[in-house]
This record gives C-alpha cells, structure tokens and sequence, in this order.
C-alpha cells in the first residue's frame, strides 16, 4: 500500500483533477481571494494558475512527497511564493488568525477528521477571512446516493480514505462558518463521483 499511496496515487489524482472541465471551477472558487492564503491538499499545485493577483502568498498543506515534487515546477511559474508548512491539515503549524483566507479542493472528502480541520482553519485565519472551498460529496438524487454508498468502501479502499457521501455544506456549517456563497451541481463524468459543491463561507456569525 505505501508504494501505491505514495508513488502511483498522486500520479492518478492529478490526471483525474486536472482536466480541462474542472479548470472552470477552480478558476470560480479562487476568485476573490487576497493576501495571506492557507491552503490544505495543495497537492500537485492544479490550483496556483488561477490564484488572482491580490494573493500575495501561499502557505501549503500537503501529505504526498510526489505531489509536492510535482506542484515545484507549478509553484515556481505562478508568479506568487508558494511555501510548503506542514502535512497534515489536523494541526496546522501557524499562528492564530495569520491568514487572510483558505482554500480547499477536493480535500475534505478525504481528511480523516474533518471537525478538526475546519477547527484549524478558523483558527489560523481572521475573521473578516473567508473560507473557499470546491468538494465532491453526496448527490440529492436517492437512486446516485444509493450507489455511491455501495461503492464507498472500494473508493476509501482505492483513494486513500477518500469518501463519496461527505456533505461538506453540512460539514462546514457544522463547524461554525457562516455561508456567503455556494453553488452545487454535476460536473461532467459519472454522476457518483461529480456532485460538486463549491462555497465561499466566512469566520463569524
């Protein structure tokens, strides 16, 4: 399992989020981001070209040497400093309120605490900082949900703990942000796998 996790998953994660359909959404759930960002699953960088100008620096979370190795070449064409911090979302190596915001893509389905996380992230950014986020979880369709319990064990089995029935709107409310933003829809692919929610919530009342 090490050699696949560490050596062939994020060779696969990469070519399944990179594609050209999902670029548009990035691009949405970055907009309007400013000044110090914190963002977790940093993963391959798929992120850093749609970083607007206003970001002045990026501090990474991410777990996988490979994606770190594969998001240099990406971090250093992008224009704005990228800094690798830490591995793992859970406890986030920096001040209390020192961001002005952060990001995450197609991470919390995956974070074995999800509370805690959310936890740390609105430890670690201001409270005028906004949260922006882009998940795949739980589809509203029962006959979808049905068979994305069905093959959620195999998923979490085959995408390092990645799960399909997370609801992060649920999640994120839960956790104390308030929403400001949000869209949900079907990306194109097999609808088990793309139901998108992208947010942009805030860090107070």
């Amino acid at each position: 399992m090490g050699l696949y996790r560490d050596h062939i998953l994020p060779r696969l994660v990469e070519r399944a989020c990179s594609s050209e359909g999902l670029r548009r959404w990035r691009a949405e759930v970055t907009s309007g981001m400013v000044g110090r960002i914190v963002e977790i699953g940093f993963g391959s960088g798929l992120n850093v070209e749609h970083y607007p100008p206003e970001v002045e620096m990026v501090l990474a979370v991410e777990p996988a040497e490979l994606a770190r190795r594969l998001a240099a070449k990406r971090a250093g064409a992008g224009g704005i400093p990228v800094h690798h911090i830490g591995l793992e979302a859970q406890a986030i190596p920096l001040a209390d309120a020192s961001c002005d915001a952060a990001l995450s893509t197609f991470t919390l389905c995956t974070v074995a605490e999800p509370d805690q996380v959310l936890a740390e992230l609105r430890r670690v950014f201001r409270d005028e900082g906004c949260f922006h986020f882009l998940e795949h979880g739980i589809a509203p369709e029962a006959s979808v949900a049905k068979w994305q319990r069905r093959l959620e064990p195999w998923q979490r089995r085959l995408a390092d703990g990645c799960h399909l029935t997370r609801d992060s709107l649920a999640l994120v409310g839960h956790a104390g942000f308030t929403m400001v933003r949000f869209e949900q829809g079907y990306a194109a692919g097999p609808k088990p796998w793309s139901y998108f929610t992208m947010g942009v919530a805030v860090n107070r009342p």
